[in-house]
């Protein structure tokens, strides 16, 4: 039987290329994200099936997972960050968004479809997490929460799901060049080109490929974490620019 891979958060970037390699290994793939208008162009190039989720909503999870026969791999890829002011100057609005998104989206994701995920005989959930999650950095006290939170939360399912049928990973990326920037200053296109100014980013394809590869190891290889950095960077906030 084909296996069946969920990508949240598939509209563009890391989630959208991951669906585009997941189709391409064979995987029937269903995508999800609020703009189901470049939802289903993806849908329709790449031979997935689009349904409009968002995350924030447990209705529209409840819809979207109801739609599922099964479900082999879930890549919890929604989420993101939005502004980089100091805690003491925070937004509580941009905290509660980004705690929505990134943690109780993946918490929603993950607890509708376990049940699908176990029955699978061989199921795993892929979170993508961020550098955020390892190393707090001056400007990104909401998401350093967030992803911290994301990865609590990862690390909690895999001792859970210990003797279940059913691998988790972490994938934790650091600068990678996708619309998260541009999102995260309120659609600031030159703030956010700034931030892969004089280095070379990682693409979303990048992150892709290392999700396809963990997807596809040997059902008793759990790969537990993955931090991916480009050459350029060797942490958070240090970056080689040219």
């Amino acid at each position: 039987m084909t296996r069946t891979a969920v990508v949240t958060g598939a509209s563009s970037g890391i989630g959208a290329a991951t669906a585009r390699q997941l189709a391409e290994q064979g995987w029937d793939v269903v995508i999800g994200a609020r703009r189901v208008d470049r939802l289903q162009a993806l849908a329709d190039e790449i031979g997935a099936r689009a349904l409009p989720l968002d995350v924030t909503d447990q209705a529209s999870v409840d819809a979207f997972c109801a739609e599922l026969e099964r479900c082999d791999l879930l890549v919890n890829n929604a989420g993101g960050a939005l502004g980089a002011a100091p805690i003491a100057e925070s937004d509580d609005a941009e905290w509660q968004a980004m705690f929505d998104s990134n943690v109780l989206g993946t918490l929603r994701m993950t607890r509708a479809l376990l049940p699908k995920l176990i029955a699978s005989g061989d199921g795993m959930v892929i979170n993508i997490g961020s550098i955020a999650a390892r190393e707090p950095y001056r400007g990104g006290g909401g998401y350093n929460a967030a992803k911290h939170a994301v990865a609590a939360l990862t690390r909690v399912l895999r001792i859970e799901l210990l003797g279940q049928p059913v691998r988790v990973t972490e994938i934790d990326p650091g600068l990678v060049q996708t619309e998260f920037a541009t999102v995260r200053f309120g659609g600031d296109e030159e703030k956010a080109a700034k931030v892969y100014e004089g280095m070379t980013p990682m693409r979303g394809e990048d992150i892709a490929e290392a999700i396809v590869w963990v997807a596809s190891r040997p059902s008793h290889v759990n790969i537990d974490t993955m931090l991916m950095l480009a050459r350029d960077q060797t942490s958070a906030q240090v970056v080689h620019r040219s």
